[in-house]
C-alpha cells in the first residue's frame, strides 16, 4: 500500500471515532508550548504527558529557536493563552551530523537524498543541484547543551516575548524516553 492510501486510511479509522474532540476549544488547555525537534523519534504528546487540545508543540530541524519558531511561539502566547515554554533538543540529533558547508556542498551536487557512512554524508544523486544552500542558515549544532541554552537565551531577549513567561531547557534522551534539565538554558529562561 502506498504511503497515502495509509495515511488516508488511518485517518477514516481516526475520524469514526473523533466525537468529542470535535468541541476541543482553540486555547490550548493547559497553557503551555513545546519547541522541540522534527525527529520521528520524539513523540511529544507521549513523553510530555499530552492529549489533543492540551499544548502547542511546535517542531524544526533540531528544534531551534529560529525565527518562524518565536513567530508561533509569539502567536501561542498572545493569541492563544500560554504562558510557559518548553524548548527540547534530543540526543542523538541529526543535526549534529552536518556543518552548514557539508549541506551547501551537497545540494550544489544534487537535490536527491544523500547517504551517511561512517566517513560521513556522500551525495549519490544525478543532480543537478543548486547554489541556494548558500543563502540558508542550517542551525547545525555541534554541541547539544550549548544550542539549547543559545535557542532559550534568543527566546528570553527577543523584544516580542514577554519577561514573565518562563521557559525551560531539556534535552530528551532517545535510549531511555526521559526528559534531562539543563540547569544553565532553564535559568537563562527564568522569568523576570
Amino acid at each position: 500500500m502506498a504511503t497515502v492510501q495509509e495515511v488516508l486510511s488511518a485517518n477514516e479509522s481516526y475520524a469514526k471515532s473523533f466525537g468529542e474532540k470535535a468541541r476541543l476549544a482553540m486555547p490550548p488547555a493547559r497553557h503551555f508550548a513545546i519547541l522541540t525537534c522534527m525527529d520521528a523519534r520524539l513523540d511529544p504528546a507521549r513523553y510530555g504527558g499530552l492529549r489533543e487540545g492540551d499544548a502547542h508543540v511546535i517542531r524544526n530541524a533540531g528544534g531551534r529557536g529560529t525565527d518562524d519558531a518565536i513567530r508561533s511561539l509569539v502567536i501561542s502566547h498572545k493569541l492563544l493563552g500560554t504562558n510557559e515554554w518548553f524548548v527540547i533538543h534530543h540526543t542523538n540529533c541529526g543535526m549534529e551530523t552536518f556543518t552548514g558547508e557539508v549541506i551547501r556542498g551537497l545540494l550544489e551536487k544534487s537535490l536527491d537524498t544523500a547517504v551517511l557512512d561512517a566517513q560521513g554524508w556522500h551525495d549519490v544523486g544525478k543532480g543537478p543541484g543548486s547554489t541556494e544552500g548558500e543563502f540558508i542558515d542550517w542551525l547545525t549544532i555541534d554541541d547539544q547543551e550549548r544550542s539549547l541554552v543559545r535557542d532559550v537565551k534568543r527566546l528570553r531577549a527577543h523584544p516580542l516575548v514577554p519577561g514573565y513567561i518562563p521557559i525551560y531547557g531539556y534535552v530528551y534522551e532517545v535510549t531511555t524516553g526521559r526528559l534531562r534539565e539543563v540547569p544553565e538554558a532553564t535559568r537563562a529562561g527564568r522569568a523576570t
